[in-house]
């Protein structure tokens, strides 16, 4: 006898999940196993269904075949970033965030006026060109040693979690604070992990609905040269910083 649609598509759901019965009647709340369930011995509960609509998007629909829509992106929030600024030329700027300007930027993230009064510059680069760039400054030490106080970093505005590389390091702006992490993604897709790079500081968790902006972290700006560094070391960012100066001149001439 063949077993109902929806339970072929459980087991397959399970299947998919690399998980044993075992495992999954523990994810799902189910006292022993998904045993009873895939021979065909017991039904699908309302319970069961609400689990896996809320831990991995399955639609209800799809699982007793009235959609062709497997997935419902419950978790797709969009991180883009809610308000962007334009030069004299209609280009945009990387606006610049301090430490001072981090502590209210989750409750202004959508005041227009509040970002006039923040920094911003435009950098000729191709690396920073056809996306959205913003700097925030450093706080605290939980990144060292790869990201100093007070030094900046550059990062791209990420549209939504799902795009987002796993093990990244992110600028995080959720709706009480900014933190810069590195990001790991979880079973649960209605989470995720932020870890420092100082290990002195615990990982911890948050919700995916938490999250307001994100920004993918791909360069940084340091003002924290160590003094007894060789001099060739600055020698080499004095020519690298007239280099560029000087390609940015023909650029202009160019243009």
């Amino acid at each position: 006898m063949e077993l109902p649609l929806e339970i072929r598509r459980f087991k397959e759901i399970r299947e998919e999940q690399g998980q044993t019965q075992a495992e999954f009647a523990e994810l799902l709340k189910i006292k022993t196993s998904t045993s009873d369930i895939e021979r065909g011995r017991t039904k699908l509960s309302g319970v069961v269904v609400t689990e896996l609509l809320k831990q991995f998007g399955i639609n209800p629909l799809w699982l007793f075949g009235e959609s062709n829509q497997k997935i419902l992106p419950l978790h797709r929030i969009d991180t883009m970033p809610k308000v962007i600024t334009l030069d004299s030329e209609e280009q945009e700027n990387i606006v610049m965030v301090n430490q001072k300007a981090a502590a209210g930027y989750p409750h202004n993230v959508q005041d227009v006026e509040w970002y006039r009064q923040l920094p911003a510059f435009d950098l000729p680069l191709p690396q920073f060109r056809n996306a959205t760039y913003r700097g925030f400054q450093i706080e605290g030490d939980s990144m060292l040693p790869n990201f100093r106080p007070e030094e900046w970093v550059l990062a791209k505005a990420v549209p939504s979690l799902s795009d987002a590389s796993d093990h990244k390091v992110y600028v995080v702006v959720m709706y009480d604070t900014v933190v810069v992490k590195k990001l790991h993604k979880l079973n649960d897709p209605s989470k995720v992990k932020l870890v420092s790079f100082n290990t002195e500081y615990q990982p911890f968790e948050v919700e995916v609905s938490e999250i307001q902006e994100l920004w993918q972290v791909n360069s940084k700006l340091t003002f924290n040269l160590d003094a007894s560094s060789e001099s060739g070391i600055l020698r080499e960012l004095q020519e690298s910083m007239l280099d560029l100066k000087r390609q940015l001149g023909e650029m202009r001439k160019q243009a």
